[in-house]
């Protein structure tokens, strides 16, 4: 594709050379995609070579790569945060958001596709396109995101650039294409060629030298040219330029390049760019291709945005000058310096020191507290590695660390203290995986809440529960991995140790069947005495029935202000359960019928505790039933995958309700599981699956435990 100064295809304004970047044009945010193992980080430490922002691919000079510098990410050798990497080339500042490459960090992915315009899709040509790659490009695809296609590993020995491409081609549809093709020699990738431009870009002298295709080049380029002219062709808006392609006319180039330009914009057609990930060949066409032909911030819808009361807010059109808006989109605790938010700028333009309003409604329905506060920012700074290098301003459609906002959690709003908005939040994935932790000591109890509420702050894929039932202390999280760095930053950033423990699901017990039940409380230790007996007969209910108490007594075997007292010890003793494992029992009717009292030792107490052994008596003769939770589940899955979803829900007990085809080939699984099948669901689901399915749960009502299982559960 041919060079050109980076346009601002809205305002028609143009830059070049390498002046700093001015306006919203004259930035590119791109977030970068591909499952762990692609290169991301490889590729993106090239980019910055390339650019001259780092003297040559590797470590930064502070000794960390340009996105893993978590404690966590160092110490477990992978990449599980959101990061900025900013370049400036040619006078466009391109953004990157690395994002983690793992089914469990898709949170970070929704971050990143909400702060940037373009996403930039890595696929190693060494590799398979695997289930996880395929969920991530339908994440992009979910929120309309514009996508481009880079094949790196040109320069591996096990590199094979057709089998990917058509690999690509076959998962994510007939519209990705490509704008090069690599031009080996003795199995090295010395050149790519254009199939616009239907020249050789040859980098066979250690830098790019543009001459004519050779035969065997020429080749390959006239089939693939044709291909890729018909594609862009047929996302013209032009419906006369398909007729006259086919007619024999030469479109111009220029025009086909609009209409390129175009179609990525509005996510219809995905360029592929072939890159060698170790520099040379691909890098220079690409950061070409990125400050040409991707949309521009200005070009990429606003959310939607309301008063911090609810009512609606327009009008805002992503102008430097206009009123400020911005979200924190990642939210981090450096040890040395503190909270740094990465905020992206949709409005106006931040400065230091700046008092702005921080607006935090993001996931109240989650345990996060609300919160609409008045802050002062700190230091702007534009990273590198852990180096934060600070910045004057950061304007409309840009994105930058901001130091010191204390209560800024990520997803929170910044705007004009005197007139808050506030922006809809973007997609927070359901954590699906419950992980019960204690305290390793007591100096780790002390500390653990505060920790678990900083992480909580950072990360909003995170829920933490404190079960009034189990009495356990539950995270809720994405997958192992997830709760793998999770457990590491509580030890190693907030020196808070836990263990984990077995989770214990909340069970109920009810009455297998009718029985009466005697209770006799009498003591006599001088003084006043203790003296209640009561008779009753106890029965199950239908579920979701509750408690009924009912009054029998006559002839004043029980006085009026005693019976008020047997009912209280009935419930107190259903809180508590009838059997050795204490589940609260549910679903029954209990009729008094008869009693006996004395003048002088009866009291509220005693007929309380009457009553409380008279239901475990009633208990001890008709048998205990244990009911079990069950959640209805709605599981998104691959219709190749469906027979084997189904099968594996019969094998948990579960009932399945019904499929539907959603389109995409892909299928939706309604059915009722018990939550002791679920646990560990997330985990077993993705394997099943190969990482493309996805389900959530929700509570529907409880049920008979079998029997078999319930005896296990008594013992």
């Amino acid at each position: 594709m041919p060079t050109r100064h980076a346009t601002d295809r809205n305002s028609g304004a143009a830059t070049g050379g390498d002046a700093a970047p001015s306006g919203v044009g004259d930035v590119r945010n791109v977030v970068v995609v591909g499952h762990a193992g692609a290169g991301k980080t490889t590729f993106l430490e090239t980019l910055l070579a390339a650019s001259g922002t780092i003297s040559r691919p590797g470590r930064v000079e502070d000794g960390t790569t340009v996105s893993d510098y978590d404690e966590a990410e160092l110490r477990q050798q992978r990449s599980v945060n959101l990061a900025l990497v900013p370049i400036e080339y040619h006078g466009v500042k391109i953004n990157f958001l690395d994002t983690p490459g793992y089914a469990d960090f898709v949170g970070d992915l929704r971050a990143g596709l909400r702060a940037a315009d373009c996403a930039l899709f890595v696929v190693s040509t060494t590799d398979a396109v695997d289930g996880t790659t395929r969920m991530l490009w339908n994440e992009c695809a979910a929120v309309g995101m514009p996508r481009a296609v880079v094949l790196t590993k040109l320069d591996h020995p096990r590199s094979d650039y057709a089998a990917t491409l058509q690999a690509c081609q076959d998962a994510f549809g007939e519209k990705v294409l490509p704008l090069y093709l690599p031009s080996p020699q003795k199995g090295t990738v010395t050149g790519l060629a254009g199939l616009l431009s239907q020249h050789l870009h040859n980098y066979a002298d250690g830098h790019r030298e543009e001459t004519e295709l050779g035969d065997e080049d020429q080749v390959r380029v006239e089939e693939a040219r044709g291909e890729l002219i018909e594609g862009i062709i047929e996302e013209s808006e032009d419906e006369t330029l398909m007729d006259r392609y086919l007619g024999g006319e030469d479109i111009d180039p220029k025009v086909l390049i609009d209409d390129l330009e175009r179609a990525v914009a509005r996510a219809s057609f995905f360029p592929v760019i072939p890159v060698c990930s170790a520099g040379g060949p691909g890098v220079t066409e690409l950061l070409d291709v990125i400050t040409s032909a991707f949309p521009s911030p200005a070009e990429h819808p606003m959310p939607e945005v309301t008063t911090v009361d609810g009512k609606p807010k327009t009008g805002l059109t992503g102008d430097p000058e206009g009123p400020l808006l911005a979200e924190v989109i990642k939210s981090t605790v450096d040890p040395y310096v503190g909270r740094i938010s990465l905020v992206r700028v949709f409005s106006g333009t931040l400065r230091p020191d700046d008092a702005v309003h921080v607006s935090g409604h993001f996931l109240a329905d989650r345990g996060h507290e609300e919160h609409d506060e008045d802050e002062r920012v700190g230091t702007l700074s534009s990273p590198l590695g852990k180096t934060q290098r600070p910045v004057p301003q950061a304007r409309a459609g840009d994105i930058v660390a901001v130091a010191k906002l204390s209560r800024a959690e990520t997803g929170d709003t910044l705007s004009d203290c005197a007139a808050p908005l506030l922006m809809k939040p973007w997609d927070v994935p359901e954590p699906m995986l419950p992980v019960a932790i204690v305290a390793r000591t007591k100096a780790d109890e002390d500390k653990l809440s505060q920790g678990l509420n900083r992480l909580a702050a950072e990360d909003p894929t995170l829920r933490i529960e404190n079960n009034s039932e189990t009495h356990q202390l539950i995270l809720w999280t994405m997958g192992e991995a997830h709760v793998d760095v999770l457990l590491d930053r509580l030890s190693g950033r907030y020196g808070v140790n836990v263990d984990k423990t077995q989770v214990r699901v909340p069970l109920r017990e009810t009455l297998a069947g009718s029985a009466p039940g005697r209770g006799r409380h009498v003591k006599q230790s001088g003084g006043h005495g203790q003296y209640g007996v009561c008779e009753i007969e106890a029965e199950p209910l239908p579920e979701g029935a509750g408690f009924e108490f009912v009054d029998r007594i006559v002839g004043g075997a029980i006085p009026r202000q005693f019976i008020a007292s047997v009912e209280k010890g009935i419930r107190a003793q259903m809180e508590k359960g009838t059997t050795s494992v204490g589940y609260p029992m549910v679903d029954i009717k209990v009729t008094l019928l008869d009693g006996k009292t004395h003048s002088v030792d009866s009291s509220d107490l005693a007929f309380q505790m009457a009553g409380a052994l008279a239901l475990k008596d009633a208990a001890q003769s008709a048998g205990v039933t244990l009911l079990e939770p069950f959640d209805q589940v709605s599981i998104l899955v691959n219709d190749d995958d469906v027979g084997t979803i189904m099968g594996d829900l019969s094998s948990r007990r579960g009932h399945v309700l019904g499929t539907e085809s959603v389109g995409q080939g892909r299928s939706l699984i309604r059915a009722e599981v018990p939550q002791t099948e679920l646990l560990r669901y997330a985990i077993e689901l993705r394997a099943m699956s190969h990482g493309t399915a996805t389900f959530t749960r929700q509570f529907a009502r409880y049920e008979p435990m079998p029997h078999n299982l319930a005896a296990k559960v008594l013992e």
